[in-house]
């Protein structure tokens, strides 16, 4: 037997953040999110059911992966074998066209790309908020990658695996886009997982983090629903800010940030005060994204470039929910 799936998904930017699990075996958050899917980096990925295989393979951009990173793709992909009710290995390929573990979220765009191709290959035909859950224990943002436009991961109830799951919010086809400065995409050195819980661990800022997220949620989606571009800005820009002033206060201090990312802040700061909206977020990386008008980017992007060099600015417009791919698209 070879049944074949394959699909592609593209990263999310959170713009309302996700730090921090209130179960780790789960991935259940803290708070709900919201994020924005981006178009301009994705991951393609295909399973292959193989009853000839004695075990789970992994190729990532071509390579053999070792055992400990095949390990984690065996756990995710138990989730469907237990689920169709068949034990069948699967040789994996993924081609990642997102910087790893770089704060450009990955993960997200990997793990919703392998949801896809799982639910495929098993032929489960789990709905998309269905798939969001399983997503999910791969990588929390993940879940919010199997939908395009604005998504909300609604953090759900308890330890109900169930009701954790991304909702679609808003297509954002009112002229939004993004700017990805890129400072460093190398891998860095202190992961999303680690920095998380030694945040909720240690931070007493955390609990304050939790309330603020909550109620920024709330305020970003009424300004969707009124296509409030500057309130949107906003909210993200204080948000990111409020997270990473959280990890601040960690025991010992966390600061993923490097001179050229402040140096990158407070251009984009001299840009919006010389009349173009524009607003910053981060992540888990050095890297910045400026969350600004579709129709203004060019502009934009001009005034960046006095600053930082071509190959660091990646524009991006609005990024679609997962799909499918067909044997031609498969060019790999």
């Amino acid at each position: 037997m070879k049944n074949i799936g394959r699909c592609r998904a593209h990263t999310n930017i959170a713009l309302i953040k996700y730090w921090g699990k209130r179960n780790n075996e789960l991935f259940l958050p803290m708070n709900s999110s919201l994020s924005l899917t981006l178009d301009a980096f994705y991951t393609d990925t295909s399973v292959t059911l193989d009853d000839t295989l004695t075990e789970d393979v992994f190729y990532l951009n071509g390579i053999k992966q070792d055992k400990t990173e095949t390990t984690k793709i065996n756990r995710f992909l138990n989730l469907f074998r237990e689920t169709a009710k068949d034990n069948t290995f699967a040789k994996v390929e993924s081609y990642n066209h997102v910087p790893t573990a770089a704060g450009l979220a990955s993960s997200a765009s990997a793990f919703a790309a392998l949801a896809g191709a799982a639910n495929s290959a098993w032929k489960l035909n789990l709905d998309k908020q269905t798939l969001s859950t399983y997503a999910r224990q791969g990588s929390g943002s993940s879940t919010r990658s199997i939908y395009g436009g604005l998504v909300e991961w609604n953090m759900g109830e308890g330890n109900l695996s169930e009701t954790s799951h991304a909702i679609e919010v808003d297509d954002a086809s009112w002229d939004l886009g993004m700017i990805i400065i890129a400072i460093n995409k190398q891998q860095k050195k202190l992961s999303s997982r680690v920095g998380m819980r030694q945040t909720v661990d240690t931070s007493p800022f955390y609990p304050v983090w939790v309330t603020e997220a909550k109620k920024d949620l709330i305020d970003i989606k009424q300004a969707i629903h009124e296509k409030d571009f500057i309130r949107l800005g906003e909210i993200t820009e204080s948000n990111g800010m409020k997270m990473h002033a959280t990890m601040l206060g960690a025991t010992p201090p966390i600061s993923y940030w490097e001179p050229d990312s402040v140096k990158a802040i407070n251009k984009v700061k001299e840009i919006r005060n010389n009349g173009i909206p524009c607003y910053v977020t981060m992540d888990a990386g050095p890297n910045v994204k400026v969350l600004c008008r579709q129709s203004q980017m060019s502009d934009i992007l001009n005034k960046l470039e006095e600053s930082f060099t071509n190959d660091q600015l990646i524009c991006s417009k609005v990024g679609e929910g997962i799909r499918e791919l067909t044997d031609e698209e498969w060019s790999y």
